[in-house]
């Protein structure tokens, strides 16, 4: 018996000194990534550049859906005082006409503030264009793709294969066209046509900004608002850009037409989140190898939730037929 209660004791001593070390490692933990944060904002440009003029690059790449921590980093480049000019490089076949809407806005309110250029460095189709178009000059290499001036509907009709399988979905609707275009109807003709509407409205919206941005006159729209994307080459007669270069030929137009100081280093500003993202993620993961499974879990539904982007709205997308 007195043996069996001093194996109790030892392994309680053991447990206690084994969640002891485990907490400590947590607070090892949060420090280091109270570090790495620190170290983002550094790369960021919000720390370590205070005092240094410069340019600010932001790069806009891949699927456009609405961001709020690009929003915040375009807010963050608008207040830094030693921004003096900001490159807009665009790389993105574009996204949803919601999500290109909030990134134009937020760069025109950029440029009530920053003198803006934009650089095509591969792709600004569709809602990428949009977001060209914000900047009051447009450079892109001469194989850019550029354009792609329209507005795109897409979903699945899975009737005939539910006709196959045997499976039927039954639905109440207080209207005809309320939840429609389903997927798993034949779309109505009724249906179909309060859709089209839809995105002929948002396509006469696009139409106008690039006309007012651009300064095309009806025939001048015409012939580039068919849906077709151009090259660099090409878009330069058409005024869809301004001039063919790469980043040094819109850093130059800076200098040159908003009196920018010349020879300014450019400097990348990249969102907040994204380094977030990734430091959950790691923290998630050493904290369950700790043994905290309930924290860890908490910790990737809160990365979860903050890799969220906007959702919703027409698209505004361009890629090439399969």
């Amino acid at each position: 018996m007195a043996a069996d209660a001093e194996i109790l004791i030892d392994r309680r001593r053991l447990r206690r000194k084994l969640t002891l070390w485990r907490v400590l490692g947590v607070g090892a933990l949060i420090v280091a990534v109270g570090a790495l944060g620190y170290r983002a904002r550094i790369g960021d440009g919000s720390v370590f550049t205070s005092g240094q003029d410069q340019i600010a690059r932001i790069s806009i790449g891949g699927f456009i859906a609405g961001s709020e921590s690009t929003r915040k980093l375009i807010e963050r480049v608008g207040e830094a005082s030693v921004v003096k000019g900001v490159v807009v490089s665009i790389s993105s076949p574009g996204g949803t006409t919601t999500g290109s809407e909030e990134l134009y806005s937020n760069l025109r309110a950029l440029a009530a503030k920053k003198p803006i250029v934009a650089f095509v460095d591969g792709t600004a189709a569709s809602g990428a264009y949009i977001t060209a178009i914000a900047a009051d000059h447009i450079v892109a290499r001469e194989t850019a793709l550029v354009g792609s001036i329209g507005v795109l509907f897409q979903y699945p009709d899975v009737s005939g294969l539910l006709d196959r399988i045997g499976v039927r979905v039954e639905a109440i609707k207080s209207s005809p066209l309320k939840a429609e275009p389903s997927g798993f109807t034949p779309t109505s003709p009724e249906a179909r046509a309060a859709l089209n509407a839809i995105v002929l409205d948002t396509y006469g919206w696009f139409k106008g900004l690039v006309a007012e941005r651009r300064s095309m006159t009806e025939e001048q729209l015409a012939t580039v608002a068919d849906g077709r994307v151009f090259s660099g080459r090409q878009s330069v007669p058409l005024r869809l850009v301004d001039e063919l270069g790469g980043e040094r030929q819109a850093v130059a137009w800076l200098e040159k037409e908003k009196n920018v100081p010349k020879n300014l280093p450019v400097k990348d500003w990249k969102p907040k989140a994204e380094g977030g993202l990734k430091l959950w993620s790691s923290l998630g993961t050493a904290v369950s190898l700790l043994g905290f499974e309930g924290l860890a879990g908490r910790l990737r539904a809160l990365e979860s939730e903050t890799a969220r982007l906007g959702e919703g709205g027409l698209l505004a997308l361009w890629s090439p037929a399969p």
